[in-house]
């Protein structure tokens, strides 16, 4: 049997949120990531009333106020965010058993062998964005595919609130048809390199051998192009097998070389992951890091301690420091992605001096601010950068 994937993503999550909490944003561009004033703040998510003007994420503050100085510029609730994530996994998790959470707003799920219970591919599909938009009244574009590379590409051709279906057999036709720009994973420099050799579609690559295209680009991205433009499994989005882990990442439209904003992205990051991490009461002594570079090569990092992870500040200055120790500086950024493996239940045995006083101080306050935010979803605590060591 044929795989089946699909890949949902929603839409302009943090923005859309902040829209559903505050009606009277609806149709206004709304902007994501801080406030005019705050020092070297960058956008987290842009509405698309705010796309219109080119506000994008990763995109330093002080520019999308030039770009868009009528939008609205909100901090974010990561806490509330992390809620909803929450909410839709949930719904998500009810059509298949075998779902892969990418990041914060987005998931894959292995649909193979479900139409007995859910219908056909599309049928399910729809059924899965009703259900979203009835139970948390947000949208999320769906894309259908034999592989998760395909479906990712295809849940951002008809958005927002889109659902596009690539029946089998078809992976190739639809990537060499696909214009250049769509191609997930090339960023502004490739598509120079694509618009400089008079590329316009994937058919334009598909002629060029993988020894030409490895010439151009590269090996690493010079294959992974050569396996894309014909329909193939070109990105592999999983964690190692057979470990108890979580993980998120994020991929930036553009090559990023501001080391503030690649360790702002990571501490976002970091955030998502530990509440999730204290929501679910678990701990974790293992930490990884993923960077991928603007030619598409690839850094992992691990390491392991002896004693878990104790806190938000914890966690930020182990992936830090694993990150530096791995980042080769000055070279353009995509993707950053940080995860926790060895999770285990928080009631675990453990020694006795494990927790530092200040490090149970911190972990308290922790376990407050989720509280807080659980009871009262509009109180938006978090900790800032400012408040953690670097």
């Amino acid at each position: 049997m044929a795989s089946t994937f699909i890949h949902a993503d929603l839409d302009a999550f943090y923005a859309s949120v902040e829209k559903l909490d505050h009606p009277e944003y609806a149709g206004k561009p709304v902007i994501v990531g801080g406030i005019p004033g705050d020092r070297r703040s960058v956008v987290s998510t842009a509405s698309y009333e705010a796309r219109k003007f080119g506000v994008h994420s990763a995109m330093p503050l002080v520019q999308a106020l030039k770009l868009c100085p009528q939008g609205i510029y909100l901090r974010g609730n990561m806490e509330r965010y992390r809620k909803i994530s929450g909410q839709v996994m949930g719904i998500l998790g009810n059509f298949s058993p075998n779902l892969r959470q990418l990041s914060i707003d987005e998931a894959f799920l292995d649909i193979t062998g479900t139409e007995r219970l859910f219908g056909p591919p599309e049928i399910l599909a729809g059924k899965l964005k009703a259900a979203v938009r009835e139970k948390t009244g947000l949208t999320v574009s769906v894309g259908i595919a034999s592989n998760k590379y395909v479906a990712k590409i295809a849940s951002g051709l008809s958005k927002p609130d889109g659902l596009y279906h690539i029946v089998p057999g078809k992976e190739e036709a639809f990537m060499r048809s696909l214009p250049v720009g769509k191609i997930w994973g090339a960023g502004e420099k490739t598509q120079a390199i694509f618009r400089k050799c008079g590329f316009k579609t994937g058919n334009d690559i598909f002629r060029l051998s993988q020894e030409s295209l490895s010439t151009i680009f590269g090996d690493a991205f010079g294959g992974f192009l050569y396996r894309a433009v014909r329909g193939e499994a070109a990105e592999s989005f999983e964690t190692e097998r057979g470990e108890h882990s979580m993980s998120a990442e994020r991929t930036f439209p553009y090559d990023l070389y501001d080391s503030f904003v690649i360790e702002t992205a990571l501490l976002d990051i970091c955030e998502s992951l530990w509440w999730r991490l204290l929501g679910e009461d678990l701990r974790s002594r293992t930490v990884q890091v993923k960077i991928r570079y603007k030619d598409f090569s690839t850094e992992l990092g691990r390491e392991s301690s002896p004693n878990p992870v104790v806190s938000l500040n914890d966690l930020y200055a182990r992936v830090l420091s694993l990150f530096r120790k791995k980042y080769r500086s000055g070279r353009g950024l995509r993707l950053v992605g940080v995860g926790l493996a060895n999770l285990e239940k928080g009631d675990a045995p453990r020694q006795g001096d494990l927790f530092g006083a200040d490090s149970e101080k911190e972990r308290n306050l922790e376990k407050a601010i989720l509280e807080i935010n659980k009871k009262f979803p509009n109180a938006a605590l978090h900790r800032s950068r400012s408040q953690l060591s670097d």
